[in-house]
């Protein structure tokens, strides 16, 4: 079995961050396991082309602590930055390697792989995003309806289209902005005004709102969703209701809480998984990383979680 010192879970941005970090630390060797075809395989998959990817969340900026930083772009641009780093730092990712179990072994952990052992690392550093596992409603979704109902971020723009965006955050702002393109589109939000979307996001809304390209349905809570022809009726809690050919439910991601328990960390009362100031989890040597390590994710503080990560493990464990 191949040994390394460090593995990383997760080639999204943290877990790009954490490798290169350890690479300019003077760690080599990092071996990268990713569950997708390509790095960043989330954002490839979800974002739109064009999106903007913004490295600080609703405003609040995080300084850089490390080698990897950057300032608002395009997707693709943050995606030429990632691949850039990849080559520059020599990074070594193995892709389709989605890990199912962690098991410790004397002063490493071995690292399991589609349930076969397949790695050991000293150290292992879990960087897997929270929009892997979206948010769904607690209501069922008919069979009859499903390819008409999605939990993602729109991948594609559905021309001529009675489209209802469910959300109230700057995923559901910019889907439903996005949509604006080629659909008629409603935002519908179970709160009566907006609170979690960055500045930026709402000017474009209201604009888009004043253009009468997005209707707002404020206050709305829907109760269930059902058939009707060929498009899906929507039945909101007041009573009203109203067809669509297509819902998107942009409603947040969620850790994967299950795959943490099942390895042996533990999570506090309000259901967070619990970690000291440097990340680490109560396995030693487990690590945690972005969305999954802090209550505010953004992908400059996953970059600088990647750095304190590295800096703990060379300082407290490395150190002759």
């Amino acid at each position: 079995m191949r040994e390394v010192l460090i593995a990383v879970v997760g080639a999204g941005p943290g877990g790009i961050a954490a490798a290169v970090e350890a690479k300019a630390n003077g760690i080599s060797s990092v071996l990268v396991l990713e569950k997708g075809p390509y790095p960043c395989y989330t954002l490839v998959k979800l974002f739109k082309p064009g999106k903007r990817i913004d490295a600080n969340y609703k405003g609040i900026a995080e300084k850089p602590q490390g080698v990897c930083y950057f300032e608002t772009e395009t997707k693709e641009e943050f995606l030429e930055r990632i691949n850039r780093w990849i080559k520059e730092w020599n990074i070594e990712i193995i892709f389709n390697a989605e890990v199912t179990g962690l098991k410790r072994k004397d002063d490493s952990y071995i690292i399991f792989v589609k349930n076969q052992p397949f790695l050991k690392a000293r150290f292992v550093i879990i960087a897997i995003g929270i929009f892997g596992k979206p948010n769904r409603p607690s209501y069922p979704i008919p069979r009859e309806v499903r390819k008409k109902v999605f939990f993602e971020p729109p991948n594609f723009c559905p021309a001529g289209a009675k489209v209802l965006v469910v959300g109230g955050g700057n995923t559901a702002a910019e889907a439903a902005c996005y949509l604006t393109e080629c659909a008629d589109v409603y935002l519908s939000y179970r709160r009566p005004k907006f609170f979690r979307i960055n500045e930026t996001n709402l000017k474009i809304l209201e604009e888009k709102v004043k253009e009468g390209k997005i209707h707002l349905l404020m206050n709305t809570d829907i109760e269930r969703v059902e058939p009707y022809q060929d498009k899906v009726r929507v039945i909101f809690k007041d009573g009203r209701f109203m067809e669509f050919d297509y819902i998107f439910y942009c409603l947040g991601g969620r850790s994967p809480v299950g795959f943490l328990k099942h390895i042996g960390i533990e999570f506090s009362e309000d259901g967070k998984p619990m970690v000291d100031e440097f990340f680490e989890t109560n396995l030693p040597g487990v690590f945690l990383v972005g969305d999954i390590a802090v209550s505010r994710g953004n992908i400059a503080l996953a970059f600088n979680t990647a750095y304190k990560v590295i800096r703990r493990i060379k300082e407290k464990y490395l150190q002759d």
